[in-house]
């Protein structure tokens, strides 16, 4: 198995992590499809299978659980498979203010966005490392550039991994590795209602599609960028927050944020 190109997905039930799986199968690289939801995951290795041809493991995890990463990894390893790409995609958000949502939920939170993505780079980057070859994308988001009362753990959990992307990319492309922060805004999947924030401004108006947002993350990772922000609206966002006054741009957010 040595020279076919695996890629993992995590978080690869729904949304943009069974796009970012799609893509992947599609340009040709077997695919490891992670996440909680068996019957999704055997769904989507079915569809990919018939309509790619290639080979889809499914791998069944909950990465709330500390282990989980070390416990992947290790199945990963006794296939003998080596993985040229791993997609950080599994994570969620909350919507509420900090002082009302559950501690353990917020904890919870913050273990799969960050301990969990940070614990799945450090295993599978020194093997890419050695082979001179491969990479990470992790998914961040738009959130990332900015503070965002009311949702205001998820912002900072997606500032934490945009910024160990950036770090990370700057020290492992002289191997030849690649490490991508894929920044999404508002998408079409199921953020939104596992959030509760369906009924906020920010996601009530025009939303990405998650295929679109695969496709584009892709696109910019095979060609080497640290950054990638699907859309052009997004991307005018991402540069209006590094010139706005942090004043501004967190008072922006809370009121996108703010339940209608």
């Amino acid at each position: 198995m040595a020279n076919i190109r695996w890629t993992v997905v995590t978080g690869a039930s729904s949304g943009i992590g069974a796009e970012l799986a799609r893509v992947f199968s599609g340009i040709g690289h077997n695919v490891i499809l992670v996440a909680r939801r068996r019957d999704k995951l055997d769904a989507l290795a079915e569809e990919l299978r018939r309509r790619d041809g290639g080979i889809i493991e499914v791998m069944e995890a909950d990465l709330s659980d500390q282990k989980a990463p070390r416990a992947l990894f290790d199945a990963i390893s006794e296939k003998g498979i080596e993985v040229h790409t791993l997609v950080n995609n599994a994570g969620y958000g909350l919507g509420g203010e900090f002082a009302e949502l559950p501690l353990d939920d917020q904890l919870r939170m913050m273990h799969v966005n960050m301990t969990a993505l940070t614990q799945m780079c450090h295993l599978f980057l020194p093997a890419m490392i050695a082979r001179g070859r491969g990479g990470i994308i992790n998914v961040s988001s738009l959130a990332g550039f900015l503070a965002g009362p009311r949702m205001a753990v998820y912002y900072a959990s997606k500032a934490y991994v945009l910024s160990l992307s950036e770090a990370l990319h700057e020290e492992v492309k002289k191997h030849g590795v690649t490490v991508t922060a894929l920044c999404p805004g508002a998408t079409e999947s199921e953020f939104g209602e596992r959030a509760d924030v369906n009924d906020t401004k920010l996601f009530s108006g025009r939303r990405m599609p998650s295929e679109a947002v695969a496709r584009i993350g892709v696109e910019g990772y095979r060609a080497g960028h640290a950054i990638v922000v699907p859309g052009a609206m997004n991307r005018l966002k991402a540069q209006i927050t590094r010139l706005m006054p942090r004043f501004a741009t967190r008072r922006v957010a809370a009121s996108l944020n703010k339940k209608r």
